[in-house]
């Protein structure tokens, strides 16, 4: 077993995650992503979990193919099962060495079945299929089968990309259309915005009465993104908050159980392991849920289960000013604790906003002064929460070559409804990732390397505000065999605790 709540393979990282469930088991198949040079083919590999927070790594579960074979690198696909209980694999084929005629490593929809309960794997070749007339060679990938019962025909969406038109909109959901499974016939697009480079790890489905079409894109934003529908084949509708997550959560695809539905997705690493590094390709698995609204636009939040794994009550010992009305209508004011928290917890704070408030929000790992650490910012009149850090990056040694005029990483930013009133924030930190939601509606991921450890606190800028409650938990085993609390959120091993809280009767079959 991995630590719980946050999963990654020892010496690698997660890639795009292919969920599906069997009974009360999710299956979460994901690209296994070295970073070694040479680069090795990408294969498959396996994590199990049953509560979304405790997970135990399989390993291998469908390899790479050699040097000379079309799936040298096993991009990302997807899982179904036909009548007579068949698992049907579909996935990216990629061999750098084998170019296609836009010049680019040739793209292939290949196909396995397993007929042992997803154990062995027997590969189809004769199955394999490249782009349709009319799209580009390079890019065809991240199948993602579907049954269509209203049609009877099997539906497999595509990232494509049309041969003509705008260099940065030329993306499409391509389309194919089956009734065995084997044999696949070219239709009209399933999805055909002219908005984005193209539309990664698509996905279809159904919640009641809508359906939700979800992809990643890294064209306006490098985010993953849902439209809606009263019809399995669209037309798609753009809801108010159409984004799952900031920058830092990608790729995410979805499987449901006892009618609750959850993401699956990787928070990015950064370049150097410094907050101002590069994002990087592949991370740290991180799970979300889906919870439906009336008008059926969805909310996202942390599951409750992760957040019930910090069950420890920590003493926060904040001044006692900051439980009422801080009122600074021209300035700043912050409450720190008394001592530092720890390096892993669970804040969860309720915030009550006076109307024309600017800016409040928490303190995380911070000095003692709040003067250094992050900043969980809700900024009221611009309807965002927003993830900040100090010191920011320095051009020079005088006082105006501090960059304050990049007042926040952009694509650390999320938007959201914050009425005057009270307010809910729930961070968790986990090593150098960081989960935040807001109001169980909202969530922004990021990583945090720069700052380990520190105070928690609460500030008012340009407003007034009161610090409602607030609470700090840890995970009771985290201190087990060190006074430090942090623990390997990656690499550590623990075994199921009777005081973890299972996925019970609140997430449907398959994907």
């Amino acid at each position: 077993m991995n630590d719980p709540v946050f999963f990654r393979p020892r010496d690698a990282w997660v890639g795009d995650v292919i969920p599906w469930r069997e009974g009360n088991v999710f299956y979460l198949f994901y690209l296994h992503e070295l970073r070694a040079a040479p680069k090795p083919g990408t294969p498959w590999h396996l994590v199990t979990t049953s509560d979304g927070v405790t997970f135990d790594d399989r390993g291998e579960a469908f390899a790479a193919g050699s040097a000379e074979d079309d799936d040298f690198n096993a991009y990302t696909g997807s899982i179904v099962v036909d009548h007579a209980g068949t698992h049907h694999l579909f996935y990216t084929g990629q061999n750098p060495s084998t170019l296609g005629d836009d010049g680019r490593p040739l793209q292939v929809v290949m196909h396995a079945t397993s007929a042992d309960g997803m154990v062995t794997w027997t590969r189809h070749p004769e199955h394999t299929f490249g782009a349709a007339p009319g799209y580009e060679t390079g890019d065809w990938r991240d199948p993602f089968v579907f049954r269509d019962h209203e049609a009877g025909v099997w539906r497999m969406l595509i990232a494509a990309r049309h041969r003509s038109g705008p260099e940065r909109r030329r993306g499409v959901i391509a389309q194919c259309v089956s009734r065995d499974l084997q044999h696949w016939s070219p239709a009209a697009p399933f999805w055909d915005p002219r908005r984005y480079v193209t539309h990664e790890c698509p996905e279809v489905f159904q919640i009641g009465d809508w359906w939700y079409l979800v992809y990643s894109e890294f064209s306006d934003a490098f985010t993953t993104r849902y439209r809606m529908s009263r019809s399995a084949t669209g037309p798609w509708t753009v809801p108010l908050r159409d984004s799952l997550d900031g920058r830092a959560y990608y790729a995410a695809k979805s499987a449901e159980r006892d009618g609750r539905r959850f993401f699956f997705g990787w928070i990015a690493t950064r370049e150097g392991e410094k907050d101002t590094g590069a994002w990087q390709w592949a991370g740290t698995l991180s799970v979300l849920e889906a919870v439906q609204r009336p008008d059926g636009t969805l909310d996202f939040r942390m599951p409750p289960e992760v957040v019930a794994q910090f069950s420890e009550a920590i003493s926060v010992s904040l001044p006692h000013e900051a439980s009422s009305l801080t009122s600074t209508p021209d300035g700043y004011r912050s409450f720190m604790s008394a001592r530092p928290v720890p390096d892993e917890c669970a804040v969860r704070a309720m915030i009550d906003i006076e109307p024309g408030t600017v800016e409040c929000g928490l303190l995380l790992r911070a000095s003692a002064d709040g003067d250094s650490g992050y900043v969980v910012r809700l900024e009221p009149r611009r309807g965002r929460v927003v993830f900040d850090r100090w010191p920011r990056a320095r051009t020079g040694d005088e006082q105006w070559q501090i960059s304050g005029d990049v007042p926040y990483d952009i694509s650390l930013e999320r938007p959201c409804e914050l009425p005057a009133g009270r307010h809910t924030v729930t961070v968790v930190l986990a090593g150098d990732i960081c989960v935040i939601t807001v109001d169980d509606r909202i969530t922004l991921s990021t990583r945090v390397y720069d700052h380990a450890s520190g105070h928690t606190g609460f500030f008012v800028g340009e407003g007034g505000a009161t610090l409602a409650d607030i609470a700090v938990s840890a995970r009771p085993f985290a201190n087990e065999g060190g006074a430090s609390g942090r623990t390997d959120a990656h690499h550590g091993t623990a075994p199921h605790r009777p005081e973890e809280v299972p996925l019970t009767s609140r997430v449907p079959s398959g994907t």
